[in-house]
Order: structure tokens, then C-alpha cells, then sequence
């Protein structure tokens, strides 16, 4: 629970950076974010449930950083007035890759990466 509790907070934070700061990222209203934060943070759980073990840290941060690379770009782009390049989608994902990173660390660290059910 408090994986999602994060994800909920951080990625959204994320998607507005991006969204000021990186090429190729367009949102047009708050909700737009607010949406792919959501699909982001439900999908990105039950990944981390079960790739996210001790010893495959780097491992599941790539697999969270391709995984999160298509659906940022997908669920930004079927959204009216949103639009995001690969390039774009790319870099931040990459941005949330440093997040997911310092979530495992935390969840590794603190003995939660199993312990709750999803």
C-alpha cells in the first residue's frame, strides 16, 4: 500500500515537469494528468509485486522504465488534447525511473517489497 500511496504523490509531480520542462510532452488540462498518473500508479503495483525481489533491483527499474515508456506514450496520446512524441514519452520515463529506483530502494530497505498483498 504504500508503494501505491507514492506512485499516487510522485508521478503525477513527475508529468507536470515533464510536461514544463521536456520536448514532445503536452498536456492540456490537470485531469489529463491526472489520468495517466492513475494508470500508471494501478499497473506499476502489481509489476513491482512481482518482478521486485532482492538482488534484481536494476532489473525491475528498466522493466518499470520500458514498461512505463509505453504507457506514458499511449495513454497520453488517446487522450483529447494531450499529446506526447516517443522521444518525449522517453525522457520521462526515464524521469520515472529515478522515482521507481528510489521506491525499490525504500521497499527493499524496509522489508515491504512482499510483505503486502496487493
Amino acid at each position: 500500500m504504500s508503494s501505491l500511496i507514492i506512485k499516487l504523490i510522485a508521478i503525477p509531480v513527475v508529468l507536470i515537469l515533464s510536461a514544463v520542462f521536456l520536448p514532445g510532452v503536452h498536456f492540456e488540462d490537470y485531469w489529463q494528468i491526472a489520468v495517466v498518473a492513475i494508470t500508471l500508479a494501478v499497473l506499476g503495483v502489481p509489476l513491482e509485486y512481482f518482478v521486485l525481489r532482492k538482488g534484481v533491483l536494476w532489473i525491475s527499474v528498466l522493466i518499470d522504465v520500458m514498461v512505463s515508456w509505453i504507457l506514458v506514450y499511449y495513454a497520453s496520446n488517446f487522450q483529447w488534447e494531450a499529446s506526447m512524441t516517443w522521444y518525449g514519452a522517453l525522457l520521462t520515463s526515464l524521469l520515472l525511473g529515478v522515482l521507481e529506483y528510489v521506491t525499490h530502494r525504500f521497499l527493499l530497505a524496509t522489508h515491504r517489497a512482499h510483505s503486502e498483498p496487493i
